[in-house]
């Protein structure tokens, strides 16, 4: 059976946002991506950083989990991009079927 759920991913721009969800709902890595904009604080090479971002949200079978990471790393601006992976513990059948059909690797 497999494990489905929820990517995270910050990327620098709207256009950065739409070219990868683009990529990963094409190739089966995603079913589905919403992103919205955010502002993220943080610490980089030593300085705090207060940059304008996206969070993206792709929904996933996480059994492609690497695949899905070597493709955010060679699509993605950042030097080290944020990939964090959350289960879905429940969801309703039919959608959990949709995601299961949308992902099946080709």
């Amino acid at each position: 059976m497999s494990t489905f759920g929820v990517v995270l991913v910050t990327v620098s721009s709207r256009e950065e946002a739409l070219s990868l969800a683009d990529h990963l709902v094409n190739e089966s890595l995603a079913a589905c991506v919403n992103f919205f904009p955010i502002h993220s604080v943080y610490s980089w090479q030593g300085t705090i950083r207060h940059d304008d971002e996206w969070q993206m949200v792709i929904k996933t079978n996480l059994d492609y989990f690497n695949l899905l990471v070597a493709r955010v790393k060679e699509l993605h601006s950042y030097e080290v991009p944020e990939v964090i992976a959350l289960n879905i513990a429940q969801g309703s059948k039919p959608y959990l079927d949709w995601l299961a059909e949308q992902t099946t690797f080709r």
